[in-house]
This record gives structure tokens, sequence and C-alpha cells, in this order.
């Protein structure tokens, strides 16, 4: 079966990445362990709640890998431990977040089994430009040199 992409318009110009980011999360979303909250705390700030019971600070390891959050547990198992009934089971997981071009990492803790990873959101510059629009002629069939249009004669106009 063929996929239909989205972001093949002539229209979605320097989209791929949107569509690679899709394909991320579509696959994460696919396993539900370690269940997590997604909370807003403030106007540019997020908290990402883990749900990682049984696992210690040295169990877990969180890293930010090209505008991925990805947070991995590996359990170790205890040999000493005789279970007469073992329903708790020691796995390992791993979920990863896709980030949003600008947001940081800015701080994780682990409280009562809830991994707590906070993210800031910095507010967008605006960024208003102007486009000169020239007169077609032989001035500017020239070539684009350092920014400045050059004549027909390949010589930059000062």
């Amino acid at each position: 079966m063929s996929r239909i992409s989205l972001f093949n318009s002539p229209l979605l110009l320097g989209f791929d990445h949107f569509e690679r980011a899709l394909d991320r999360v579509s696959k994460a979303a696919a396993d539900g362990y370690p269940p997590y909250n997604v909370e807003q705390t403030g106007d540019s700030t997020l908290r990402i709640t883990l749900a990682v019971a049984g696992f210690t600070m040295d169990d877990l390891n969180i890293q930010v890998e090209d505008n991925q959050l990805v947070v991995r547990g590996r359990q170790s198992d205890d040999k000493e431990r005789v279970y007469l009934h073992r329903g708790i089971a020691a796995r390992q997981f791993q979920r990863s977040f896709v980030l949003a071009e600008g947001i940081e990492v800015e701080g994780a803790w682990l409280d009562n089994g809830l991994l707590h990873i906070d993210l800031v959101r910095p507010l967008p510059e605006s960024r208003v430009r102007t486009v000169e629009i020239r007169q077609a002629g032989k001035a500017t069939q020239g070539r684009i040199t350092q920014g400045k249009i050059g004549v027909a004669t390949g010589k930059a106009s000062e």
C-alpha cells in the first residue's frame, strides 16, 4: 500500500522535516508505557510527568537528540530476591517526545515515582522584512554579487 504524503504540495516547500516529525510521533505513540501527562505550567513553560514507579535516578536517562526528548529507563533485576509471585515486572522503556523548534529542557526531578521534566518555550521574535520589487530590464539581468545586482557586464554595481 503506498503512502500519501501531506507535504508533497508545491505550496509547502521545505516542510519535509515536519513529515519526518509526524512519522516519529506516530511510531512513539504505539507504546503506552510509561503513562505520562503534559501540562502547561505558565505562558511559556510546560511540564512532562511520567509515572516511573520502581525506578531510581540511576535507572533513568534523559537526552535531547535532534529536537527529540528521549527518556529511557532500565531496571536491574535483583538476583538475591526470591519471588513467590511477581506481578511487577522489571522492564525497560524508551519514551520519545518531539520538541518544537526552540523548546529547551530546563530541568528534571524524581518525586514519589513520578519523573517531572520542565520545558521552556521562548517567545518568538517578530521579524518583518520588506522585499524590494525591481523593474525588469537589462540592469537586472546580471548576476547577484554579495547582495547587489550586477549589470550584464558581470561587474557589481556601487
